[in-house]
């Protein structure tokens, strides 16, 4: 509470997140699981909220059992990201949807109950979506390296020096350890 009053509640919410994603990193996470969180929450980031296939997205998040810490927080990343690539989208997909060599192949789709609903004519909505599957595999074996570097290097680092030792012979670093289940307290 005194945190609180001495901080903004902005910064407070942007501590917290930094906290949890920095307590997924440093859990025994597979880190296949928060790589493809952060995938599939750059694909749903950076598309329209309303667009069909960010419920296939939202299944597959579901069904894969992918972190969903790091979901949620890659998609307000990538949500904020997006507002300002929208300019950029529009272009990429205005010039996808005006190329005469696939205006039957637009066509085709046009008249198809899926691609209405999916909004696919939409230029942000082609655009976002053609850049965000094209980085989705790169994202997604960076992220996984990095994790991995991040692992074996600094939380190991971290892990051996005095500061942590000390903290973590604190009896009241104990009892968070205990309430809230990190570092295999119950």
């Amino acid at each position: 509470r005194l945190l609180s009053l001495l901080i903004k509640p902005e910064k407070i919410i942007m501590l917290k997140m930094i906290a949890k994603l920095l307590k997924v990193l440093n859990s025994e996470t597979d880190p296949m699981q928060i790589s493809l969180a952060l995938g599939f929450a750059m694909v749903a980031g950076l598309t329209p909220v309303g667009s069909l296939h960010n419920l296939l997205i939202l299944f597959l998040v579901l069904f894969l059992r992918v972190n969903l810490v790091t979901f949620v927080l890659g998609f307000g990343f990538f949500s904020g990201i997006a507002f300002l690539l929208d300019p950029i989208f529009h272009l990429i997909g205005r010039e996808i949807l005006t190329w005469s060599s696939l205006n039957g192949f637009w066509t085709t789709l046009y008249n198809t109950t899926f691609w209405k609903l999916e909004k696919g004519y939409n230029t942000i909505v082609a655009g976002s979506l053609l850049i965000s599957l094209i980085f989705f595999f790169p994202v997604v074996i960076f992220s996984r390296i990095s994790i991995n570097k991040y692992r074996d290097h600094i939380l190991k680092w971290v892990q051996k020096t005095r500061l942590l030792k000390l903290l973590k012979a604190n009896k009241l670093y104990q009892v968070y350890q205990s309430l809230s289940g990190v570092g295999g307290g119950s």
